[in-house]
This record gives structure tokens, sequence and C-alpha cells, in this order.
């Protein structure tokens, strides 16, 4: 039995060697040449020591923290109204189905919705206001990441939701605690794994987003993840652009410690 369990274990570590951890060494390898090949660690001085690097890091932070709340303002409600519909999970894979579609033709249909004659410029001037810049600003990129994150954010906040015993929402209201008292001490706290996990699902992504911020942002928005590209696409520097991604994987490390479950 326990040979059998072994064999069907091996896929899995051979998934993980190979497109985690090989790719990953990969990277931490080549962030210790420079354009010309030499070993150095001048890519890692030249990150740390560049402001214009270090406004990247600070840009897609700020970024991935205002997708972030944006979706877990909203993710949270909804999550919290669909597990008291009846055909709940009817309801939640409409909200998720999505995510079934693909990333890049989702941009480009909200290229066309935010364009300068687009739908969103047609209504206003149907309204009698002038056409306005919406694609390209930081609105849209916003906007976009925002609703194409947030099944992501939904799913786990809602399991986590699903999971609580109706019992004690019942018992706190049976002790006399008001609808609001019952969510925060009771709905909210045991909701919280669900919503680190949706943090973690939300946070972690948006940090190296760079075709969405070509498509959608423009040059307006410039992140970590639009500098991997220029590095490893344009520039050719490879050994900088490893470096850059080093420094997403150590930050996303730290995120995920941040918002793990804490053993009480």
């Amino acid at each position: 039995m326990k040979r059998k369990v072994n064999f069907f274990f091996l896929p899995y570590l051979l998934w993980i060697g190979l497109f985690v951890l090989a790719p990953v060494a990969l990277i931490l390898y080549k962030s210790f040449f420079d354009i010309e090949g030499h070993v150095t660690l001048s890519n890692y001085q030249t990150f740390f020591a560049n402001w214009t690097y270090l406004k990247m890091s600070l840009n897609s932070i700020l970024y991935a923290a205002i997708i972030t709340l944006v979706t877990l303002l909203i993710s949270y409600p909804t999550a919290l109204i669909l597990t008291n519909l009846n055909h709940k999970q009817l309801w939640l894979m409409l909200v998720i189905l999505p995510t079934w579609i693909n990333l890049l033709l989702k941009a480009y249909a909200f290229m066309g919705i935010f364009g300068y004659h687009g739908g969103v410029n047609s209504f206003l001037q149907f309204m009698g206001l002038a056409p306005k810049q919406i694609l390209f600003t930081d609105f849209s990129f916003i906007f976009v990441a925002s609703y194409i994150e947030i099944p992501f954010m939904i799913l786990p906040i809602f399991n986590a939701l699903d999971d609580i015993d109706s019992n004690l929402i019942n018992a706190s209201r049976d002790l006399g605690a008001t609808d609001w008292q019952t969510f925060t001490k009771v709905i909210f706290p045991l909701s919280l794994n669900g919503v680190r996990s949706g943090v973690q699902s939300v946070f972690i992504p948006s940090l190296s987003l760079f075709m969405l911020t070509r498509l959608i942002g423009g040059n307006r928005v410039i992140t970590l993840g639009t500098a991997i590209e220029q590095h490893f696409l344009t520039t050719q520097n490879w050994g900088m652009g490893s470096t850059i991604g080093v420094i997403l994987i150590v930050t996303m490390l730290i995120i995920m410690w941040v918002t793990k479950e804490r053993k009480k």
C-alpha cells in the first residue's frame, strides 16, 4: 500500500521539480551574471541603489495593495450574500465563470469598452457629455485588474463562510447580539482564513502583472513585471531581469508568511 501511495506521489514531485523548483533555481542562478556573462553582484547593487527600480517596487506594492483592497471590499459582501442564497453553488459558479475566459480576450474587450470611441464614451456622448480619456489611466488598470481578480478572492472567502457552523450564529443571536455584533464577533473572525487565502491569491499575482499594464495601463503604469518584460525581451539583460524576479519571489514569500494562519 505504501509503495502504491509513493507511486502516485511521483508525478506531483516531478511537477514541483520541473515547473517550480527548477525555474526558481535558474532565475536565482542567472541573477548573478551581468549582461556580458560575468559572475557579479552588480545586479543587486544596481537594483537597491537605483531610485527607478525602488520606485517601481513601491508602485508594484501600491497597485497590488489597492487591487487587493478593492477586490476584498467587493468580494466579502458578495460571498456573504451568496452563502445565504438558495442554489448557492450555482450562483458561485456564475460569479467565477469569467475565469474561464482567456485573460488576453478580457483585456482586449476592456480596451474596446474604455477606448476613446468605446462603449463608455459613447454612453457619455449620448448623455451630452464630452468623451474622456479612460483607457491608459490608473483607474482603468485598477478597475480591470480588480475585475479579473475578484473570483480568486470570492472563492476562499465563500468556502470559509460556508463552513461556519450556523449554530454559532444562532447562539450569538439568542444571547442578544445584534447583527453587527454577530458579524464582528463571530462571522468575520471565523472567516479570516478565507480572507488570508484571498489576499494571497490576489496580492501576489498583482505584484508581477505586466500584460495588463501594457494593454490597459499603457506607459502610465510601470511595475516590476513591466521591468522584467523589458529586460528579457527588449534589452536582453537576463541577469537584471532574473534579479528583479528573485526580489519578487522573496517579496511573495514574505507576504505568504505575513498572511499565514496563526495558531492561537
